[in-house]
């Protein structure tokens, strides 16, 4: 089995991927060794991009409570004291025409409340990852999702809102690929001609061990393609 430095060269080089893959963990207790979380952050995703950047670390609960959307696919109960701030973004949703209120209780959740979640390069986890985050261009994920068919790996249809909803999807099995949400592109900054690939650990490992195939297949078939449109363009 290739370890998660390997595995991270192997994505970031055959995906051509824009940012570094992020393991993310769901734990039941805080990790040993390994930093919590400092400061304030508006939402959860907003820290994939600092484990993208480098850093590992871990959250509690109380981390995400910004992010009432998000505290929900993360299976994180808000506090009384603020337990109304769901519906009132729901609400807001809802009144603007961003969503229909039966679309809710269809939205995956973590499947358990965890007490800790770690963050880190998916190369430099402490610990298992339950689900990998990767960050790139639709023509880079294009390989991932023709390596999932070619491994009979479940993909499942583009999702879009809220993009969190990705992961706890994605813990229970499958290839997701997420056209990202507003809330997601402001907090995260990414661009327009990005988007992102969810996928737990135990299907990682199949999905790297069919890239470099496929890879070299597409390299084939775009020299063919070229030499056919090159022929029958007139």
């Amino acid at each position: 089995m290739p370890s998660l430095r390997d595995l991270e060269s192997t994505l970031s080089t055959e995906l051509r991927l824009s940012r570094r893959p992020v393991g993310v963990a769901f734990l039941d207790a805080p990790p040993e060794g390994v930093e919590a979380f400092t400061g304030t952050r508006p939402s959860g995703c907003s820290f994939w991009p600092l484990a993208a950047e480098g850093h590992t670390f871990y959250t509690v609960p109380g981390d995400h409570y910004n992010c009432p959307i998000g505290s929900h696919t993360h299976n994180m109960p808000l506090p009384a004291s603020r337990a109304g701030e769901l519906e009132q973004t729901l609400g807001l949703m809802r009144e603007i025409g961003y969503i229909r209120m039966e679309e809710v209780p269809t939205i995956p959740q973590v499947a358990a409340p965890p007490k800790a979640v770690v963050y880190a390069p998916l190369g430099e986890m402490p610990v298992e990852p339950d689900v990998v985050i990767l960050t790139g261009s639709p023509g880079g994920l294009m390989l991932l999702h023709e390596a999932a068919a070619a491994r009979g790996i479940e993909s499942r249809p583009l999702m879009g809102r809220p993009t969190c909803m990705a992961l706890p999807a994605a813990q229970a099995g499958g290839l997701f690929t997420s056209a990202g949400c507003i809330g997601n592109r402001v907090y995260t900054d990414l661009a327009d001609g990005e988007l992102y690939a969810v996928v737990g650990r135990a299907d990682l490992v199949v999905l790297s061990g069919a890239l470099d195939a496929i890879a070299g297949a597409n390299r084939q078939l775009a020299e063919y393609h070229a030499g056919r449109r090159a022929q029958l363009t007139a």
